[in-house]
């Protein structure tokens, strides 16, 4: 699994016009099932981003997770994160799981999420969205389960 995840003052998703999912402050959690990829994977990068301490406490220093600080998580499928750019100059997506396992292992990531005591938003899943951000510090952060 592969995800991108970004401290954000606030994120929103739109879909033909139609916010369906927004936070205030939190995590944009961009998210990649890969082939090969189970509910391990997923399990373990939620349990670790629900204890990623990258939001600051009141002495200003990185020392607190966003379930510490109170924050939300918006969740959103993303299969370009499985781009393959060694040959060429079009990326290819055969290492992104098929449509039907990806959305089973994102709803399931978001699920454990979650069950991690996080408050969580999403996208849609195939879905041609539209997602605004606003970046909190920068705070961007590349995660992969084959790591």
């Amino acid at each position: 699994m592969r995800i991108l995840l970004q401290r954000v003052s606030e994120a929103s998703v739109t879909v033909d016009g139609d916010v369906i999912g927004e936070i205030g402050a939190g995590l944009l959690i961009l998210v990649c099932a890969m082939q090969g990829d189970t509910e391990a994977e997923a399990d373990r990068l939620a349990t670790k981003i629900g204890k990623l301490r990258i939001f600051k406490d009141d002495a200003g220093k990185m020392n607190l997770s966003v379930k510490d600080s109170g924050n939300a998580a918006l969740v959103v499928s993303q299969f370009t994160l499985s781009a393959d750019t060694s040959r060429g100059n079009r990326p290819g997506f055969s290492q992104a799981a098929p449509p039907a396992e990806g959305e089973r292992l994102y709803e399931y990531f978001a699920d454990r999420l979650r069950q991690e005591g996080l408050d969580v938003a999403t996208g849609q899943f195939g879905a041609d969205m539209k997602v605004r951000l606003l970046n909190d510090g920068p705070v961007t952060i590349w995660m992969d389960s084959a790591d």
